[in-house]
């Protein structure tokens, strides 16, 4: 498994509690000896006890080494970062095709080299060109495997999948991802076998309908505020349609995170390029944009119209609940906004503070949101983790200097929320604010 960062090293784990023998590479020695000694590197429930548990069965271990590692390896799995390229939108490849390379240079034996990085139609295609052209002699099959791990929910994603995907072009390749796979084969886990072309559109088009349907509740909820509507109620009333579904319909600030921005832009891109402009994931990326943009503007409207010397409690920053994964959070378009406009801003949050203190300077960490509170003007839930869904409103009130609550994430009612003494509250979609914006 080539990259450890959040995909690699779940799958490589994953793998190994399988009972394949797993090798996990990394260029960075300061992260392979941080796993050696049992240390994750990025916070996923569960994460750790399956790596413990597999080290000490002998079947994962860590290396800097691709040929150690590659030499006598049935499959090669590719999962090193693919971000936005600046400038342009692509998903930058050079990640990719550098581990291609060094793979192509460390081939003893036929081999399936393993796509599970998210990339364009057309990269595997790329990737096998880079192997022949740096090892004519290299026996191997590129195969696509793309990943649908949520954050936070990923060890339950891998072990019980909605599916797995496979783009293969030979039989023997596939065999031997059948092989792999045979846990979840034998649990009657569905394994969808495509070329390679339709397990990497596979990926982007499952990406951006999600986001489609969190950029068109976040839509509905901007209306609902003018007319009086509960967004909570319309997505219900949409969700219980089974050909809608109720997940991804929650109101909030926007989607962020490591798949869907870099995955609805590169989408659009692919789309571009190719004369078949993508009209509704473009949108989906402007109406996510804006949604950000329209939580500014709602804390504004709480605090009468100006947040400059005025002290914001901020109750969560990383762009979801049971991560510590910053990556597009709303958290990094918002709080600056609040500090550039002449705020005192405390944060909180329980995982968020190792990448979030170079990320958000200007801000003071708090260790709970009852310390975030004290002498607060506005107190903003901008991440839902379970520990901000059962506050002690009254005790939040007493101890605010001003106790106004904007609820992104609608967890809490406003009935609640102004008995317990707030005196002002706004949340998505849940009619007007109160009192009235003036």
């Amino acid at each position: 498994m080539i990259g450890t960062g959040y995909v690699g090293l779940v799958s490589g784990v994953c793998f190994s509690d399988f009972g394949h023998e797993v090798v996990c590479v990394d260029k960075d020695a300061s992260k392979i000896a941080r796993l050696e000694r049992g240390e994750v590197p990025i916070y996923e429930p569960g994460l750790d006890d399956i790596l413990a548990r597999n080290v000490a069965a002998g079947r994962l271990a860590f290396t800097t080494d691709i040929t150690q590692a590659v030499d006598g390896a049935e499959a090669v799995f590719i999962a090193v970062g693919t971000p936005t390229r600046r400038g342009d939108g692509h998903a930058d490849l050079s990640y990719v095709m550098a581990a291609a390379a060094e793979v192509a240079n460390a081939i003893q034996r036929y081999t399936v080299v393993v796509t599970k990085s998210t990339v364009p139609v057309g990269t595997n295609r790329k990737v096998a060109e880079t192997i022949r052209a740096a090892n004519p002699q290299a026996e191997f099959d590129v195969a696509s495997n793309p990943e649908f791990l949520r954050e936070g929910a990923a060890i339950d994603d891998f072990m019980k999948p909605d599916r797995v995907v496979v783009g293969v072009e030979s039989e023997r390749a596939k065999a031997i991802m059948g092989d792999i796979y045979r846990p979840l084969y034998l649990r009657e886990f569905p394994i969808v076998y495509t070329d390679l072309e339709t397990a990497e559109m596979i990926k982007y088009a499952a990406n951006a309908f999600l986001a489609t349907k969190i950029s068109f509740i976040n839509e509905i909820a901007a209306l609902c505020e003018r007319v009086g509507a509960d967004v909570k109620g319309v997505a219900r009333g949409m969700g219980l349609d089974g050909r809608i579904g109720k997940k991804f319909l929650h109101a909030g600030p926007g989607y962020g995170g490591s798949c869907f921005p870099k995955d609805t832009s590169a989408l659009a891109r692919i789309g571009q390029e190719h004369g078949v402009p993508q009209r509704i994931t473009e949108t989906v990326i402007a109406v996510n944009d804006t949604a950000k943009r329209r939580m500014i503007d709602k804390i504004l409207d709480l605090c009468e119209g100006s947040v400059n010397g005025k002290t914001i409690a901020v109750l969560g920053v990383t762009f979801k609940p049971e991560t510590d994964d910053m990556r597009d959070s709303p958290s990094l378009t918002i709080v600056p906004a609040l500090v550039g406009q002449g705020a005192k801003v405390k944060v909180v949050d329980p995982q968020g503070k190792r990448e979030g203190e170079a990320l958000l300077p200007g801000v003071a960490w708090c260790s709970d949101p009852y310390e975030a509170a004290e002498n607060a003007d506005a107190l903003i839930i901008l991440t839902e983790w379970n520990e901000f869904r059962a506050l002690d409103l009254k005790r939040l009130a007493t101890t605010m200097a001003t106790p106004r609550l904007a609820d992104l994430r609608n967890i809490y009612d406003r009935a609640d929320v102004l008995a317990a003494g707030f005196v002002a509250h706004d949340g998505v979609g849940r009619g007007a604010p109160h009192p009235a914006a003036q």
